[in-house]
């Protein structure tokens, strides 16, 4: 694909730093990858039914209280640019922590060929998913499991402003230490920002080298205002 601005956004991270984050954390603030008029291009197309495939009634389905829908394929602009410029960058990570564990990598070069290879295991619905919540609305821990090809991270943009727009709202990770509590972590981003997260464990080290660490997500109540975020998934669904 083309140079675009956002794989231009993406490469200005300091992937070191990433890397380090997530590494001991299991998550990691990116740079800024949408701007505010971007953001609230992309919100609108939230009222588009033809643009998606599937609409989620939290509340209903007792995965907390608010909603989201997945977008049909082909994807608006930038989702697929985004998607496109962050698989490269988060590959070598990927590659790293299952060579820790001692895993097989399942993962080609590019985007393309994995998604190829989700779709040849029957994994074929576009799993980018735009969330709106409300107030008193809240996500709860959960992964995004959707078959057995599953990439072991993945990023959420905040489309709204906690400056401006709502109160609350920090996205979640809880993870399962080996023999110890749980240690959860609570991170407000700022708008436009991109998150980097696991997407089911990670590797942490231990006595006996290293081992796995399983890691959920969620979002905290919504005190005020509206929040919308943008989720970029890479793996398919069955």
């Amino acid at each position: 694909m083309p140079v675009t601005r956002w794989a231009k956004r993406v490469d200005a991270a300091d992937w070191d730093a990433v890397t380090t984050a997530i590494d001991h954390h299991g998550g990691a603030l990116l740079p800024r990858l949408l701007t505010r008029a971007e953001a609230m291009k992309l919100r609108k197309l939230y009222g588009r039914d033809e643009l998606f495939r599937k609409t989620i009634d939290m509340q209903r389905h007792r995965y907390g209280s608010g909603e989201y829908r997945y977008f049909h394929a082909p994807y608006p602009e930038p989702i697929e640019h985004l998607k496109q410029a962050l698989y490269p960058r988060l590959l070598p990570i990927a590659r790293d922590w299952y060579a820790r564990l001692g895993r097989d990598a399942p993962w080609p070069d590019t985007l393309d060929e994995w998604l190829q290879m989700c779709h040849a295991a029957g994994q074929c619905r576009p799993t980018a998913l735009m969330l709106k919540y409300g107030v008193d609305d809240w996500n709860a821990l959960h992964r995004d499991l959707y078959g057995e090809l599953v990439f072991p991270l993945q990023v959420v943009i905040n489309l709204s402003d906690p400056q401006t727009e709502y109160t609350g709202g920090e996205f979640l990770l809880v993870e399962q230490r080996p023999r110890a509590q749980s240690r959860g972590i609570a991170t407000q981003l700022p708008q436009g920002h991109g998150y980097l997260f696991t997407t089911r464990d990670r590797p942490v080290r231990s006595s006996r080298g290293w081992s796995v660490s399983p890691v959920r997500h969620g979002l905290s109540v919504v005190r005020s205002g509206q929040r919308y975020a943008l989720g970029l998934i890479f793996h398919d669904a069955a």
